[in-house]
């Protein structure tokens, strides 16, 4: 187990005591190759407070730049250790796994940086921009606070490479998918909408509000005297209205003279909602000029007016304008709540290159938080992708692909930081003289205006990484031989030759052993993935858990050989300490393994305690299915740490599964009792074959006895598996 999980509901009240100091440094020239000291370049850091001007700018870099690169900074990545990227994963199965890590873990910082090429500097001009981001609640919408889960590891990395926590929490930016905003529109709308049917309640009849109490006697009189004051007021002096102030119980309660809608009104403050009730009566019995009217104002404040209407037609045209108000300030409280989900929009409008360094993650989490729901299959989700991102470019493919670069590389590690500093010596290591012409250059600018955003970025950080995935696509390009200085302005990397064979291919996970086609949906062998594994045949694998804690995988291999051979088994791969996928050699001895497992565990004779799976069976608590079992239990939204918890969470009740061959399952319960339905009974006695006297004794069991009685007992079930399958 690498660490524990940790769920957490971030709300809005969450906060901390301090914000870590930030030390920035103002750069002297509009341009600079690297920051002033060596740890890294000048990246901008965007944060609510700063997010307008950022993205108004980013606006314009974007539409100047030839590609784009991105990274994302998360919470986690695996929600338990079962939940890991595996080589024995199907396809179906790996998409279940990275939709899970996406649903459930936060995107805490954003890369985003443009490049374009300037042809009179012979360089590449690049803008890395590290935005926070933090899923915050700003609407008035039902529902409980977003939560998602950390993982310790994750968390502990992000603060090793000093990741401002404070900064992310108090002034992250936040955001709103494009399911989320129609659905917040919706539900926004409709709340005001039955607001503003309620504000104007006297230009419908109401049910009336019984006085039952001296006070509220008292008030209403008081309320009709004022409205009258205020009318009379208005109508012989306009020009000398003045607040008028009504105090009772010490609470004060305030006439405000205002113009509404280019209308006289009077801002009610301070009054109780059974008060408002009571204003409200008395406006319907006694001025039929006046009405009540409920608006929001730039604050998002409910504010109460009266005002002054002289017909009916001026009323109706009130009615009008207020609702119009209504929806203006839904869809703008709505368009300031969609938050960073604009530079997403920014780039799917644009249809820039998008370049990214093992990405298939990044881009769930995108399509996740920023899109919708994610579909429920790969092949859907590629072709979503690709809808919204037409170009895209995975620098993890395009190393692994490349024997160009393969060799230059010589086989070293393909990570980000990796590759920078073998491919990009020039822009890494800038304090060391690289000579060498062959080397693409790139300058950060960092634009005088508002310098003190600019931070001198690091690896880890996400502005940076996202730098420098942009540096080694464009060195890698030009070893692949892309002649830039050909080019005086931008440059259409999709047109060319030498990178359309790497456009819209990304590896699922770094152990997949395949790359997908986004433009597809089809997933094909990476040829460059040495497995770990001999080659994988899903229909041969059997999943085995719940057995005994003590059993190692040398353990589990002994005790299935014994039965079936030494060749039987081509492999075995623990989940983790719970459970196993064992491959067998041959498809049928996947039935065979379980018909057996069943037999024995509803035999409770001597034969079955000197059984060599006893070990494996013993405790009862082993289970056994085949690989669509292990699909099932990857599809749910439970994550448990233990894979054997997780199968108890998601409901599986069966002991064993079983498959005929007419390809029908059967799923059998423990011990004596039957799932409802499966039709076959427990087998209680074995007949079968005639036992012969000789071999039989009272003090022990031959090994003949324990053949004949397997045998004995695998015949009978398959004849009424057949029995069963052919009743109507």
């Amino acid at each position: 187990m690498r660490g524990r999980w940790l769920g957490f509901a971030f709300s809005r009240t969450l906060t901390l005591a301090c914000s870590r100091p930030v030390h920035r440094r103002r750069f002297s020239s509009a341009t600079a190759a690297v920051a002033a000291d060596a740890t890294g370049v000048a990246v901008k850091k965007v944060t609510s407070s700063n997010f307008e001007p950022a993205l108004e700018e980013l606006r314009v870099r974007v539409r100047e730049a030839d590609f784009v690169a991105i990274d994302l900074e998360m919470t986690g990545i695996t929600s338990a250790p079962w939940r890991d990227a595996f080589e024995f994963d199907r396809s179906d199965v790996r998409y279940l796994k990275v939709k899970d890590s996406a649903e459930k873990f936060a995107v805490v910082q954003f890369g985003v940086c443009p490049f374009r090429w300037d042809g009179a500097k012979g360089s590449f001009i690049a803008h890395p921009h590290n935005f926070y981001v933090f899923p915050r609640k700003e609407l008035p919408v039902d529902g409980s606070s977003y939560e998602f889960l950390c993982q310790t590891t994750s968390i502990d990395f992000l603060a090793r490479y000093q990741f401002d926590f404070n900064a992310c929490i108090h002034e992250g930016i936040s955001y709103l998918s494009r399911a989320q905003e129609a659905e917040a529109l919706q539900t926004l709308s409709s709340a005001y909408k039955d607001e503003f049917n309620n504000s104007l309640y006297n230009l419908e009849e109401h049910v009336e509000i019984p006085l039952l109490s001296t006070a509220d006697l008292l008030f209403t009189e008081r309320m009709k005297n004022r409205f009258h004051q205020w009318c009379d007021k208005l109508i012989k002096s306009p020009a000398k209205n003045s607040p008028l102030e009504e105090n009772s119980d010490s609470n004060k309660m305030q006439f405000q003279t205002v113009f509404f809608k280019m209308r006289p009104a009077v801002l009610l403050d301070g009054f109780s909602s059974h008060q408002l009730k009571l204003i409200q009566l008395v406006l319907r019995k006694h001025f039929k000029d006046l009405v009540y009217v409920r608006s929001v104002d730039e604050n998002a404040t409910w504010r109460k007016i009266v005002v002054y209407t002289d017909s009916e037609e001026d009323k109706a045209s009130l009615r009008k304008e207020v609702q119009e108000d209504l929806l203006r300030n839904t869809e703008a409280r709505v368009r300031s709540a969609v938050g960073f989900r604009h530079v997403i929009d920014l780039l799917t409008s644009e249809e820039k290159l998008i370049v990214g360094h093992n990405c298939f993650l990044d881009i769930a989490h995108i399509y996740c938080k920023f899109f919708g729901p994610l579909p429920s299959s790969m092949v859907e989700f590629a072709l979503a992708v690709h809808k919204n991102f037409p170009r895209m470019i995975d620098t993890k493919h395009l190393l692994n692909s490349s024997h160009i670069i393969q060799y230059l590389m010589k086989r070293s590690s393909k990570s980000l930081s990796s590759a920078f500093s073998l491919l990009c010596p020039r822009v890494s290591s800038p304090s060391q003289h690289v000579a060498s012409n062959s080397y693409v250059k790139v300058d950060v600018q960092a634009d005088e205006t508002g310098s003190s955003c600019f931070n001198s970025g690091a690896k880890h950080e996400a502005g940076y990484d996202a730098f420098m995935t942009g540096c080694v696509f464009a060195q890698a390009c030009s070893h692949l031989g892309m002649k830039f200085e050909l080019h005086s302005q931008s440059i259409d990397f999709s047109k060319n030759d030498k990178i359309k064979n790497y456009m819209n291919l990304l590896y699922p996970s770094w152990n997949s052993g395949t790359v997908i086609d986004l433009s597809t949906g089809i997933e094909n062998p990476d040829s460059s993935y040495k497995r770990r594994y001999p080659q994988i045949v899903f229909s041969n694998i059997v999943l085995v858990w719940g057995f005994p804690s003590n059993i190692k995988p040398k353990d589990l291999k002994e005790c299935v050989c014994k039965v079936f051979g030494p060749g039987s088994i081509t492999s075995i791969f623990f989940l983790d300490s719970t459970a196993a996928l064992i491959q067998f050699s041959k498809e049928e001895l996947v039935n065979d393994f379980v018909i057996l497992k069943y037999n024995l565990e509803t035999n409770d004779d001597p034969i079955s305690v000197l059984h060599p799976l006893a070990k494996l069976l013993e405790g009862g608590n082993t289970r056994a299915g085949n690989y669509e079992t292990y699909r099932d239990i990857c599809s749910s939204s439970v994550s448990k740490v233990l894979f054997v918890d997780q199968a108890e969470a998601v409901g599986i009740s069966w002991k064993t599964k079983v498959e005929n061959g007419s390809g029908k399952t059967q799923k059998f319960a423990s011990n004596s009792e039957y799932m409802p339905g499966d039709g076959l009974p427990v087998v209680k006695q074995v007949t079968g074959k005639k036992n012969d006297p000789k071999r039989q004794s009272h003090h022990q069991v031959s090994c003949q006895d324990i053949l004949d009685s397997l045998h004995a007992s695998n015949s009978l079930l398959v004849k009424q598996v057949r029995i069963h399958d052919d009743v109507p």
